[in-house]
């Protein structure tokens, strides 16, 4: 992120309909969900065409607005461009959170930019945009246990001991996209990012 920009834009990733509500694929959708309802935002509102949702609100005292796409995870791409491009935000004032298989389960990371790391939706988005250069907030739900299909796993509900833990990770995502929105993607990077130790 350039010295002065700031996150305008916050994209929860996940899946439309009730069928995929508590799937751990959309853990991106409950993250910006419970972000709305903490600092009293106005409802959602469908952006044309039907591609996602949108409203604004204040975090960490700044107003940003807050996007879901509804287009399914792997063209999220798809909503994204077009809000960049309606609003001329710049790739790396827009902050998606996602799903990562890859990180345990609870453990949140915060990176400025590099590969989707298999995570459809936000490839989508890296190629719609055009850049690598996309902030992004990757939240565990890992590992990928041995024999499974990814998709299958992912596009699964939390077990019962899972649940909590995923609740206490939503939170926990909340608090580093206010200390983003406040303070900068590097002073939260610092703040929420685990120790190469840890």
């Amino acid at each position: 992120m350039a010295e002065g920009e700031r996150i305008r834009l916050v994209v929860g990733l996940g899946n439309p309909g009730s069928e995929y509500a508590a799937t751990r694929h959309n853990i991106g959708f409950r993250t910006v969900d419970r972000l709305r309802e903490q600092a009293a935002g106005p409802p959602w509102r469908p952006v044309p065409a039907g591609k996602g949702e949108v409203c604004e609100a204040s975090l960490g005292g700044a107003a940003v607005r807050l996007a879901k796409p509804r287009t399914y995870m792997n063209a999220s791409g798809e909503f994204v461009g077009l809000l960049a491009r309606y609003w001329k935000i710049e790739a790396g004032s827009i902050l998606v959170v996602s799903d990562d298989f890859s990180l345990p389960l609870g453990r949140i990371r915060i990176r400025l930019s590099g590969s989707s790391g298999g995570q459809r939706g936000l490839e989508s988005i890296l190629a719609h945009l055009g850049t690598k250069d996309v902030p992004r907030l990757r939240l565990g739900i890992g590992p990928l246990p041995p024999g499974f299909d990814a998709a299958d796993y992912v596009l699964g509900r939390f077990r019962l001991e899972e649940r909590e833990p995923a609740s206490e990770m939503i939170a926990r995502a909340g608090d580093a996209v206010r200390a983003i929105c406040a303070k900068g993607l590097a002073a939260a990077m610092n703040e929420f990012n685990p120790s190469e130790a840890g």
